[in-house]
């Protein structure tokens, strides 16, 4: 059962420099717990310049990711800048890069959970128990979020500080017990250990440490006062990652070195022993006797672990809002993003998607799962940069929060240099993952392929333009005062179908900047029940309607069931309403025969308001009046 959101925490609550931070630096330092082990394995001695060097083309990135989110505080990230910059086709390609990396961030987060697991179960670390366990975690957690599951901030804010600080405590025991600046320097052998086209695909692959910087963009709509607490935030990010991303590689080869075996191969234990869990491999070199090293073994071990689910239960929610999204602009036919007709969650992506994730782990290659995700990061990330210098060029005079430093004048308007190298950076690392890796490019130019035909296919067969925008027409509150509120509520009997009017409208409605849409989804308890009675059918039926809502209005929408008795549905909303300060209920109005009824729910609602009553149609029913369109409103 969904858990009821304090009042200031749900509604009223924006999302600061802090929290922002917070949710950033969990999803990009998530990464380090198998980036490290399979750059190592191609930049070997060189790995920390590898990491600074991607991690310079990451803070590049990044810029381009404020400029352009706080510009469209809207979810989508490189295929919504696309869409403004260029046109849907370009939009769409950016997607289904992005698809990728959220397929493959599904995959290698599970494959390397056990891993880490085998700290309790030594059989997990090794082939087939990373694979069946890496299968059996996505199968799982597919399961969990088809029956639809809701993200626990506060879980991801305190597993973020803990993941932060762990990881500056081990760099600051490295340096004591392990750093050795002659151990580092004898690492390198240049152009022989790595070679130099080792070392490029080092960079590149190194690039899958900073999975996650879609978050900025996608937390956009939650932050306070966009323009100064993106940039701030992204910021902090990319201060932190940067500096931890030196020295965490700089602890690891110091505790590992580089050695040469009697064939003369040069290898690292972080890129082959520990290749997968390298961050545990750190912990057994440090040099810590007995104790203290099975304790921060088993801790980190634990730390480790539920992070990555977190990040594997995060690509697969990311699955489902962008295949939803990609769905309302028409880049992907209805059947993908079909809603399941209990849980009302996007069942057939989920479970298509979850599929190819399994379909990448089956060969237990962490190599060709790394490459795979620098094909589609880069690739969108490349879009990402090209598209900020054509909105720079296409909308000139339109206003800009914020601006990254070191801008130019070319070909009259203004360049952002951060765009140029990070996009000439994100180019040349795409292309050398193909030119390095013929199976990658094999299989991430047939993704691509494959999605391309997709598209022209459906968008023919539907009759619409290849490059035109074409959005699912959601209905529009007619009727009503176009104004922003604060906080809306939506609210949903249990007898009553889901209606997307409701949400829609309650998205019209609310302000852009916050968190204010809130679900209040009621379940009627029969008097010969105690209220708490267990229905589980009933429950699931109302948490649905919360999940929709959520496909719909994405991340500005919270929600709760509510227990409710016979007749006091009416009394629950103003309830409710009251007291998370609504300024505005948003309600549907039923039908029978045609002919419009006005309830003893809604009666109640618009007698007991607090606040302003939005009543909107139901079009599936034979209505005298405009389908979809707001039918009253009330005010206090």
């Amino acid at each position: 059962m969904a858990q009821r959101i304090p009042r200031d925490e749900s509604l009223s609550r924006v999302h600061g420099v802090g929290s922002l931070f917070s949710a950033a630096y969990g999803n990009v330092g998530s990464s380090i717990y198998y980036a490290l082990g399979v750059t190592a394995a191609f930049a070997l001695g060189l790995t920390p310049v590898a990491f600074v060097i991607s991690g310079l083309i990451f803070a590049a990135t990044a810029a381009t990711y404020a400029e352009a989110t706080v510009m469209f505080p809207e979810a989508g990230g490189s295929s919504s800048f696309a869409r403004h910059a260029f046109n849907e086709l370009v939009s769409f390609i950016a997607a289904w890069g992005q698809m990728l990396n959220y397929t493959i961030t599904v995959a290698i987060s599970a494959f390397f959970v056990p891993h880490y697991l085998a700290v309790f179960w030594p059989w997990l670390g090794d082939s087939p128990g990373d694979i069946i366990g890496g299968a059996v975690l996505i199968v799982a957690l597919a399961l969990i979020n088809i029956r639809g599951t809701e993200e626990s901030a506060k879980l991801n804010l305190i597993l973020a500080v803990a993941d932060l600080a762990t990881q500056v405590i081990l760099v600051g025991i490295g340096l004591v017990l392990v750093l050795s600046p002659e151990v580092l320097v004898d690492n390198v052998h240049l152009g022989v250990a790595p070679t130099w086209s080792d070392f490029l695909l080092g960079i590149a692959v190194g690039m899958i440490a900073y999975t996650g910087i879609e978050t900025i963009s996608n937390m956009a709509e939650e932050a306070k006062d966009a323009a100064r607490t993106i940039p701030r935030s992204v910021g902090l990010t990319v201060v932190a990652v940067l500096a931890l991303y030196l020295l965490i590689p700089i602890v690891a080869l110091s505790a590992m070195p580089v050695t040469q075996d009697a064939a003369g191969h040069y290898a690292t234990e972080l890129g082959s022993t520990f290749a997968d869990d390298p961050i545990l491999g750190i912990v057994e070199n440090l040099g810590l006797a007995g104790t203290p090293t099975e304790i921060l073994r088993y801790y980190v071990g634990v730390l480790a672990a539920v992070i990555l689910l977190i990040a594997t239960n995060a690509g697969l929610i990311g699955v489902s809002r962008l295949t939803y999204s990609m769905g309302q602009h028409r880049q992907l036919p209805e059947g993908l993003r079909q809603v399941h007709p209990k849980y009302r969650t996007p069942y057939i992506a989920i479970l298509i998607f979850a599929a190819i994730a399994i379909l990448t782990l089956l060969p237990g290659q962490t190599d060709f799962l790394a490459t795979m995700y620098s094909f589609g990061a880069m690739l969108s990330f490349t879009i990402a940069h090209v598209a900020v210098i054509q909105l720079r060029r296409v909308k000139a005079e339109a206003e800009r929060p914020w601006k990254p430093p070191l801008n130019f004048r070319a070909f009259g308007f203004e360049v952002p240099l951060s765009a140029v190298l990070g996009g000439l950076g994100t180019f040349i690392a795409w292309l050398v993952v193909m030119a390095l890796n013929p199976r990658t490019l094999v299989v991430g130019l047939g993704w691509m392929a494959l999605g391309i035909a997709i598209y022209v296919l459906y968008r023919r067969n539907q009759g619409l333009p290849l490059t035109e925008t074409v959005k699912v027409v959601l209905p529009e509150p007619l009727g009503v005062e176009e104004v922003e509120y604060r906080s809306v509520l939506v609210g949903f009997e249990d007898e009553e179908a889901f209606s997307p009017e409701m949400v829609a409208t309650a998205v019209k409605l609310a302000s852009k900047r916050r968190r204010g849409i809130h679900v209040h989804s009621m379940m009627t308890v029969p008097t010969n029940l105690p209220l708490n009675a267990a229905m589980p059918e009933k429950e699931a039926d109302a948490q649905s309607k919360i999940e929709e809502a959520k496909l719909i209005g994405g991340q500005r929408v919270t929600g709760h069931v509510s227990r409710v008795r016979p007749g006091q549905a009416g009394y629950s909303v103003a309830d409710e309403a009251a007291e998370i300060k609504a300024e505005a209920i948003v309600v549907g109005l039923n039908y029978r025969n045609g002919v419009p009824l006005y309830d003893k729910t809604l009666q109640t609602i618009l007698g007991e308001r607090p606040c302003r009553v939005i009543v909107v149609s139901d079009p599936t029913e034979k209505s005298p009046v405009v389908p979809g369109a707001a039918l009253a409103e009330a005010g206090r």
